[in-house]
């Protein structure tokens, strides 16, 4: 086994054709700030360019996979300059996991919600426990999905019921995920690392490399369509942030109170 040292908020370890990539912010929820992020790119980076990996599995430490972008970071930026270079993260981020020439595969326990739930979409294979909450819950503090979840929900429901899931920002117990087409197995709680190395086994006995082709097409098909959602939801999310129902949001948020929205 390899373990990589060289990211403070990410484990890595590569054993054979599998790469094991967790989130190692276990105190905020695996939250994604700035420096996760940087973590998180940079070690897809690098198994992105291991041609011995054929795999990566994707999951997070402690209580949870990830609540999400950090809103206490993000509110500390300062103005637009700021809030373009992290969404351009977020961009190449979700491109990079989306892309990635390997199988990718997810497991989530716990939470999964807004960016950290964008993330598991960008993956080709997602398992969850049963009692795992999962949710595209932007809209509680007036902001719009980004990670490229306008585009990968559409991809998973089509556009009328991503468009409704968007809007409603309900959370999900892992048997209606997979019901709905959120995820592709829901497990029994503390069942989930068998799901995943039953899955791993699966596909170290099929053709990985016809498996990736397949791939690699569809990559090909939907790359520009996966930027441009990217591209639409920094310009969207940024004008989002200058709404009062988006300062409403943060501060019911804050106060931890139900939000009253007023449309402006």
């Amino acid at each position: 086994m390899t373990v990589s040292n060289h990211y403070e908020t990410v484990k890595l370890h590569k054993e054979g054709r599998v790469a094991r990539l967790q989130l190692n912010r276990p105190k905020s929820l695996n939250a994604l700030d700035a420096g996760l992020m940087k973590d998180l790119l940079g070690a897809l980076k690098e198994v992105k360019g291991d041609p011995e990996v054929s795999i990566l599995v994707l999951t997070g430490e402690g209580k949870g996979f990830s609540s999400g972008g950090d809103i206490k970071s993000m509110l500390m930026l300062s103005g637009e300059e700021q809030f373009s270079g992290i969404m351009d993260t977020i961009s190449e981020l979700v491109m990079t996991l989306y892309s990635m020439p390997k199988v990718v595969v997810t497991g989530i326990h716990g939470a999964a919600a807004g960016l950290g739930f964008s993330l598991a979409l960008a993956s080709d294979y997602i398992l969850c426990e049963e009692d795992s909450k999962l949710a595209m819950n932007f809209i509680g503090i007036g902001l719009i999905p980004d990670g490229g979840s306008h585009f990968l929900l559409q991809e998973r429901l089509g556009t009328h019921k991503a468009k409704r899931l968007i809007w409603n920002g309900k959370v999900f117990e892992g048997q209606e995920a997979l019901m709905k087409g959120l995820v592709d197995e829901a497990l029994p709680s503390g069942k989930l690392e068998d799901g995943i190395e039953r899955y791993i086994k699966q596909c170290l006995a099929a053709p990985t490399k016809a498996m990736l082709k397949t791939k690699e097409v569809y990559v090909s098909l939907n790359k520009e369509r996966l930027q441009h959602a990217l591209d639409l939801e920094k310009e969207g999310q940024w004008l989002m942030r200058q709404t009062g129902d988006h300062q409403e949001g943060i501060r019911a948020f804050v106060e931890k109170r139900r939000p009253e929205f007023k449309g402006n």
